[in-house]
């Protein structure tokens, strides 16, 4: 069965440029462009990994993680932040409400795929 990776930005820009990163892959991507309705397709979906912006209207990254480890059945999904947020206060406070990783933009498309592939292989073993 494909992973399922859910990409969150409010940037329709960054949507697109993860998006082709990611669709050359043999992975099915989701899309959500706020917090709000990355909630709501984790309830729906239960993907194996999303990818979330920080500085997002309505409710911000770091609160959407906060609610995603919050639910049991979403607890353990993996987030990796996406941001432009490199300050290091920031970034500790990311892995605090729960990333497992956390990226700064502007992306590189082999630091993405690799840091993707690494959580994604490390849950696949865990499962088998």
């Amino acid at each position: 069965m494909k992973p399922t990776i859910l990409v969150v930005d409010d940037t329709p820009t960054n949507l697109q440029i993860l998006v082709r990163f990611l669709s050359n892959q043999d992975w099915r991507i989701l899309v959500a462009e706020d917090g709000l309705s990355a909630l709501e397709q984790i309830g729906r979906t239960k993907p194996d990994l999303v990818l979330l912006d920080i500085m997002m209207p309505r409710l911000d990254g770091y609160e959407t993680c906060k609610r995603i480890r919050q639910i049991p059945e979403t607890k353990d999904i993996p987030v990796i932040f996406m941001t432009a947020l490199s300050d290091m206060a920031d970034k500790l406070k990311g892995f605090e409400v729960g990333a497992v990783d956390y990226i700064t933009k502007p992306y590189q498309k082999e630091e993405v795929l690799a840091r993707v592939k690494a959580v994604l292989r490390r849950m696949y073993e865990l499962k088998e």
